[in-house]
């Protein structure tokens, strides 16, 4: 069966980045689909600006017109801290012999041993990890030794079983990030052309982003 990517995160808000990273990965693992999963309450961060059905709101109107994209609303929907181990384990019972790809980037991958039951995350899925080019993955320590074990740069494998495989990939990296554009709106800045416009639109109306007085 053909794998689902996972693309988890608190999008606060999305914007062209995470867009571009998620349609390069469907086309090049060949991808059934990318799930945006927008985390309700993230436990690794503090509360996010703006709140989970309004971040819920503008990853469906950013992923509305992209054949393959899904956003998902589970994380939004479950109580308590929103684990990635508990969002796996849902979509694992719900598709047994599909193959799941957790997308992440980099930097959450330099993170995972912090992660909620972090060692399980293998048995539940493919770890995607989305990076510039010229980063190095590291070698030493547990991350070292995981992808020593785990590790395959053929995409094929991440089709023939349902998880347990890490798959390193560059990808374009825009050079856009949600707490930048945040302080770009709290300036009172147009984001304009950082994220799409059913975005953007959905940011002016509610005013989830902007100063109390502002509002």
């Amino acid at each position: 069966m053909t794998p689902i990517g996972i693309f988890g995160g608190t999008f606060d808000p999305i914007h062209f980045g995470h867009l571009r990273t998620a349609f390069e990965l469907l086309h090049e693992l060949r991808l059934a689909e990318v799930r945006f999963v927008p985390a309700g309450n993230p436990p690794h961060r503090g509360a996010p600006r703006c709140d989970a059905l309004h971040r819920l709101d503008m990853v469906r109107a950013a992923v509305a017109d992209q054949p393959g994209f899904v956003a998902d609303d589970r994380e939004v929907r479950r109580e308590g801290p929103s684990y990635t181990v508990l969002t796996l384990r849902e979509l694992r019972a719900e598709a047994p012999q599909r193959p799941l790809c957790l997308i992440v980037g980099m930097d959450a991958f330099l993170g995972l041993p912090e992660w909620h039951e972090w060692r399980s995350v293998l048995d539940l899925a493919h770890v995607v990890v989305a990076h510039r080019p010229g980063w190095s993955a590291p070698r030493d320590g547990a991350l070292g030794e995981l992808l020593a074990r785990h590790g395959t740069q053929d995409v094929a494998e991440l089709h023939a079983t349902v998880a347990g495989r890490i798959h390193v990939r560059p990808v374009t990296q825009l050079e856009i990030s949600s707490t930048d554009l945040r302080d770009l709106i709290v300036a009172g800045r147009d984001p304009r052309y950082l994220l799409p416009d059913a975005v953007r639109a959905i940011i002016h109306d509610t005013g989830c982003y902007y100063p109390p007085a502002t509002r």
